[in-house]
């Protein structure tokens, strides 16, 4: 059965827009996703469709959280494959005491990316920015706190590009998750 990995955007943030992973859990059983399991608190997760595109499953998932919760949420989802293919295809290579500081941007639809080239100008070096194929990569080599680009792609850029990101660590932590549920 295909695996699937969502991310929702801006969730468990401050006050606002609480999703309770127990409860997107439950709420992900409810809609007739297997071996569901979640991964931190800001809105990941992994499961398993039999049938069903990654588009449809976000759609539904975003509709069952706005029903459940009362939250306007973008969701994402990749399948396992996509996910593994995003980072396979990275291409910046980050150190590992740099992971947390290289955020990898998703979007439900890749040709939307392009809408984050705006943070290329905000890019200091070393700072390193790429758009690929089906994810775009910054690396806050000085920190996130401290980075244009890392503010733009984390708010209002990101937002108008309808896309969530997750640092180096959480993808590959996903990824693990994703490739561990398929065994």
């Amino acid at each position: 059965m295909p695996t699937f990995v969502a991310l929702l955007r801006g969730v468990n943030v401050g006050k606002a827009k609480r999703v309770p992973m127990a409860e997107l859990r439950t709420l992900l059983s409810r809609l007739g996703y297997t071996r569901v399991a979640t991964l931190l608190n800001s809105g990941n997760a992994v499961f398993h469709a039999p049938r069903g595109t990654p588009a449809k499953h976000s759609a539904d998932i975003a509709a069952a959280i706005f029903t459940h919760f009362k939250v306007a949420v973008p969701v994402i989802v990749k399948s396992a494959s996509e996910l593994a293919a995003i980072v396979s295809e990275s291409p910046i290579t980050p150190a590992a005491d740099e992971h947390p500081r290289f955020l990898v941007a998703f979007a439900q639809d890749p040709k939307v990316l392009s809408r984050l080239a705006a943070i290329e100008s905000l890019v200091v070096p070393p700072e390193r920015f790429a758009i690929g194929k089906k994810a775009a990569y910054l690396l806050c080599a000085t920190g996130i706190l401290e980075s244009k680009a890392g503010e733009a792609l984390l708010g209002k850029t990101g937002k108008l590009a309808a896309a969530t990101s997750r640092n180096w660590a959480t993808v590959l932590k996903l990824q693990a998750l994703a490739r561990g549920s398929d065994a």
